[in-house]
This record gives C-alpha cells, sequence and structure tokens, in this order.
C-alpha cells in the first residue's frame, strides 16, 4: 500500500489543507496516523490502467473461462438470432480480455520476480517470495492451457464451427498468439526463478563460510584450523593483480608539425592543475647579522678527570675537590655537589671511613682512594 506523509501532501497542494480533507471526504484518500493511503478502489483502478500490479490475480483468468464456456451453451440453445449475437458478442470480449490479462499476468510476475530478488533484504523472506511466485507461475501455465484446450480442443468445436463469423476469427487468432507468447515468457521466467534461488542458496552458503572464517578469526585459530593461506598462495586471480598502466607516446614529428597538439596539452594541463601554485621567499643573501650573534659558553665538571686525578693522589676526597682546578671558579655548594655526585657513581672504588669532618657548617665523610 503506497502512503504518503501528510505533511509532504500540504507542500503539493500549497498548504491548503481544504483540498485533502475533500478527498477523504469523498472517500479518495484515507487517512491512518500520519499517513495519506489511496483507496483500494482508485489504487487497483491505476494498477490497471498503468500496468504496475503488485498482486498476480490469476482468477480473472478462470472467470473469463467459465463466462466463455456459459455463454457457448446459451449461444446454442438460443434461438433467436438477436439474442445469439448478444451472446457472441459476450463470447468475444471475454476472449479479448483473457488474452490481455494472460499477458499482463506474465509481466506483472516478471516485474515482481525481478523486485523481491533485488529490493527484499531478508533471505528467508526473499525465498519464500519467489516460491510463491513460481506457484502463481504454474496457475497461469495452466490456466494457458485450459484457454487453449477451449479454443482448440474438440469440445467446443461445435460452437466455432456454428458462428461463422469472421471477426471472432481474428479474436481467436491473436489469442493463440497471445498465448504463445506467454508460454515462451513463462518459460524464461521459470528459469530465472530457478537462477534466482539457485544464487540465494550459494550466497547463504557463502555467507555461512564467512560467519565461519570470521568466528575463527576473531578465536585467533584461522592459521590453525584452516589452510586458507595456502589456498589464498595457490590462488592466481586477476583481481590480485595491479592495474596495468599504457602509457601514450606522442611522436616528436606530431609534436613539431601539428599545432593542435600544444593546444591540446594546454587544456590537460589547465584541468589537472589544482590550484596557484606558492611562491615562496628567498632568503637575503648577506648572513652577517646571524654570524655576529653571541653565544654563551658554559664549562662542564667533567667528573671521570676529577675521579682519575683523586685516585692519583692521597687526600681526603672532600679536601681533595677544594684545591682541585676546574678552569673557573667553583662554589662550595657546587663542590658538595661534585662530592655527592663522584659517591654516588664511584663509591666502589673510594674507601668510606667512619670519620667524618666539619667545615662552614657542613659535615662530611672522610673518603680515600683504594
Amino acid at each position: 500500500m503506497l502512503s504518503y506523509k501528510y505533511e509532504y501532501a500540504l507542500e503539493v497542494v500549497d498548504y491548503n489543507e481544504d483540498k485533502i480533507l475533500a478527498l477523504i471526504d469523498y472517500g479518495v484518500l484515507r487517512e491512518n496516523g500520519g499517513f495519506l493511503e489511496l483507496d483500494d478502489q482508485y489504487l487497483q483502478f491505476f494498477e490497471q490502467i498503468l500496468e504496475v500490479n503488485e498482486e498476480i490475480n490469476v482468477s480473472y483468468i478462470n472467470v473469463n473461462l467459465q463466462s466463455i464456456q456459459q455463454n457457448i451453451v446459451y449461444y446454442l440453445k438460443e434461438n433467436s438470432e438477436i439474442r445469439k449475437y448478444g451472446y457472441l458478442r459476450l463470447i468475444k470480449s471475454a476472449l479479448r480480455k483473457t488474452g490481455l490479462i494472460a499477458l499482463r499476468n506474465v509481466v506483472d510476475l516478471k516485474r515482481n520476480i525481478d523486485n523481491t530478488f533485488k529490493n527484499e533484504p531478508n533471505y528467508k523472506i526473499k525465498k519464500a517470495k519467489l516460491e510463491h511466485l513460481d506457484i502463481k507461475r504454474n496457475d497461469i501455465s495452466v490456466l494457458i492451457t485450459l484457454t487453449d484446450n477451449l479454443i482448440s480442443g474438440d469440445e467446443e468445436q461445435t460452437f466455432f464451427k456454428t458462428a461463422s463469423d469472421e471477426e471472432l476469427h481474428k479474436v481467436i487468432i491473436r489469442l493463440k498468439l497471445q498465448l504463445n507468447e506467454c508460454r515462451h515468457n513463462l518459460i524464461d521466467i521459470q528459469k530465472q526463478i530457478i537462477e534466482y534461488i539457485n544464487r540465494l542458496k550459494y550466497q547463504s552458503g557463502l555467507m555461512e563460510k564467512i560467519r565461519q572464517l570470521k568466528y575463527l578469526r576473531d578465536q585467533f585459530e584461522i592459521k590453525s584450523k584452516t589452510n586458507i593461506v595456502q589456498v589464498l598462495q595457490a590462488d592466481n586471480a586477476l583481481v590480485y593483480e595491479p592495474n596495468p598502466a599504457y602509457s601514450i607516446k606522442l611522436s616528436i614529428e606530431q609534436l613539431q608539425n601539428d599545432s593542435k597538439v600544444l593546444d591540446i596539452i594546454r587544456k590537460v594541463v589547465s584541468r589537472n592543475q589544482t590550484g596557484n601554485h606558492i611562491v615562496q621567499n628567498l632568503a637575503d643573501n648577506s648572513l652577517e647579522e646571524y654570524l655576529k650573534s653571541d653565544s654563551l659558553v658554559v664549562v662542564q665538571i667533567n667528573l671521570e678527570e676529577v675521579k682519575s686525578s683523586f685516585l692519583a693522589g692521597s687526600n681526603n676526597l672532600f679536601d681533595f675537590l677544594q684545591t682541585y682546578d676546574f678552569g673557573r671558579t667553583v662554589p662550595f655548594e657546587e663542590c658538595i655537589t661534585v662530592y655527592c655526585q663522584l659517591i654516588s657513581q664511584y663509591d666502589v672504588l673510594f674507601n668510606l671511613t667512619d670519620q667524618y669532618s666539619l667545615k662552614q657548617g657542613t659535615e662530611y665523610m672522610l673518603i680515600y682512594p683504594q
């Protein structure tokens, strides 16, 4: 059922709600919550006119066949020529309708099969719909066979021989052609349904395998429980190959003699340009200001040299640092820092005694070289 949102319908009628209410009052539209729906009678009318029926109704053919058989009986029993002509007119009308309805059902059947396979997301529902449409196909085929038997069989030959009407003869010929066209289309539809169902089975099996591989991959067991590595290594499918690129080179003679080639090259270059080129500013040639920049020289204390000099003497470490030439003046606090650094790094090379001394309010351990 085709539904349309109420606010969208208001836009169509330029927000004149009275028009929508009038259609609802006359029964053309039905309001269902926030949606508007076309009444079934009008919907069926437009589906028949536009030949876009969603339902395959084979009962129309059966009703026409029954009407033809009844009117044939009435025709044979009627004595009045005027009434006979009336029954004959109804028979011809029913025969024409039968051919049109059969063709329309075949077209609707093919369209519904394609729509079901392409648009139905649920696998189980898609398979069930295709199987149901295959039953409809079989029903149409049976009714076509019954129609063919009616106009070609022995049961009604008395009527067709008695009613020698040229228009009836043309209607029957046209009906046979329509039935023959329907048979060929039904054969193709049957093949298509079988192909679609086989595709569904293949896709279902493939998806199941993919789920199993994904489960094994999530469990880190895909390499140990499958031979996927060997399969991928042995597969030389073209999809794994890189796309080849073939460059087309222009001849020198053509570039020299054909002026149109240069115009084409310019057009290609201008089309491939992504934007304006950024021009970078060049630095000044004079670098005197950078060369004249002030520098700060910091003299670092080499602890390795201080340690080697201390091990070569015999004085205790703290007094040794007080007289050591660092190349610059070392304050008392920095001297204490160097003292602690030497102990922490080279304590295994020093003789740490239990004696202590005091200088400028700082108590220190007497340490000698080993």
